[in-house]
């Protein structure tokens, strides 16, 4: 695998082609793979990561595990020198930039979860009052339903239970 060429050597090839002029290497054209999202390109990498793993499938048990670290490596390494991640170099851009896209798709959501706690705040109100209406209905008809056993003016009272035993 051709390594991709250095900023030093670039400038001096820019140099030996017209020795007058000396052009750095960082006006010319970039001809990495520009992507917007660093968290976007490390799950492809994950994701070819399984197809450089289902080759060493073929390979002897006893070189597979250290040849397949190898070519991960140097996959991964590959895929980070040329790509840049908002015109910055692998390195130096940060894990935490969201795309545009990603952004939308977070106030999407929150969108939704908005709305979705203003129609609970609706519906809520309504429902817990029809159960309270039915609980308070329910209790009236038991209350209706009710009459005693035991009329209160029907008991005799001794006013002196001991005597009462004796007797």
């Amino acid at each position: 695998m051709e390594r991709a060429p250095s900023p030093l050597r670039d400038v001096e090839r820019v140099a030996r082609t017209d020795e007058r002029t000396l052009v750095p290497a960082a006006s010319r054209k970039d001809f990495r793979v520009r992507c917007t999202s660093k968290r976007a390109v490390m799950e492809m990498l994950e994701l070819c990561g399984s197809f450089v793993q289902k080759l060493g499938d073929a390979l002897p048990e006893e070189i597979r595990e250290p040849v397949l670290r190898d070519a991960q490596w140097t996959f991964e390494s590959a895929v980070q020198e040329n790509v840049s991640i908002n015109g910055q170099a692998w390195q130096e851009a940060s894990d935490s930039c969201f795309m545009d896209s990603d952004i939308k798709v977070l106030e999407d959501q929150f969108d939704e979860i908005i709305v979705d706690v203003a129609t609970k705040r609706k519906q809520y109100p309504r429902k817990i009052l029809e159960c309270v209406i039915k609980i308070i209905k329910a209790k009236q008809e038991v209350l209706k339903q009710y009459h005693p056993v035991v009329h209160p003016l029907g008991l005799k009272y001794d006013p002196d239970p001991v005597l009462a035993c004796l007797n």
